[in-house]
């Protein structure tokens, strides 16, 4: 029995998530907790590593719940081409890369305001990439976004075609 002011916390995706789950998915918590207490706010699945094809997709869908999003940080090593802005919905959206390896991708709507995405590699399977998900969006989560990847097996090492 819980106390009274305490929320149930629910670890799992919804059902309709995991059936809906595969490549080109994005699953956010749309609300962050005010400490920050969570590494990730969410997990983008993307298709391909072409950013220029997978990111506007993203954005179109984030802008419709978050707002006009300014800005996108990205490991520079996880896409085949980084350009240095793109045009999404008639809005610029500048996109910093930085060399860091570290499997997420920085969302910002406005100076100091960002969520946080892991990032699950396009080959990864239907089972591992819910797996990991549903970790991203924890908000008691704790694990760094490369150690969710190895734990599900979606790890990058996979081979280039």
């Amino acid at each position: 029995m819980s106390g009274s002011g305490t929320s149930r916390v629910t670890r799992l995706l919804p059902d309709a998530v995991h059936q809906a789950v595969k490549p080109g998915t994005a699953v956010v918590r749309l609300q962050t907790t005010h400490d920050r207490r969570g590494v990730l706010d969410g997990a983008w699945w993307p298709c391909s590593r072409d950013i220029a094809a997978e990111l506007p997709a993203l954005i179109s869908a984030l802008t419709e719940y978050l707002g006009p999003v300014t800005r996108v940080g990205l490991d520079a090593g996880a896409w085949d081409a980084l350009p240095t802005r793109l045009l999404v919905d008639d809005r610029v959206v500048h996109i910093d890369s930085f060399p860091v390896g570290d499997d997420t991708v920085l969302v910002t709507r406005s100076d100091q305001d960002y969520f946080s995405l892991l990032v699950i590699p396009p080959h990864a399977t239907p089972e591992a990439a819910r797996t990991a998900m549903a970790e991203a969006v924890r908000a008691d989560n704790i694990t760094q976004a490369e150690q969710i990847l190895i734990n599900t097996g979606t790890d990058r090492a996979a081979p280039k075609t």
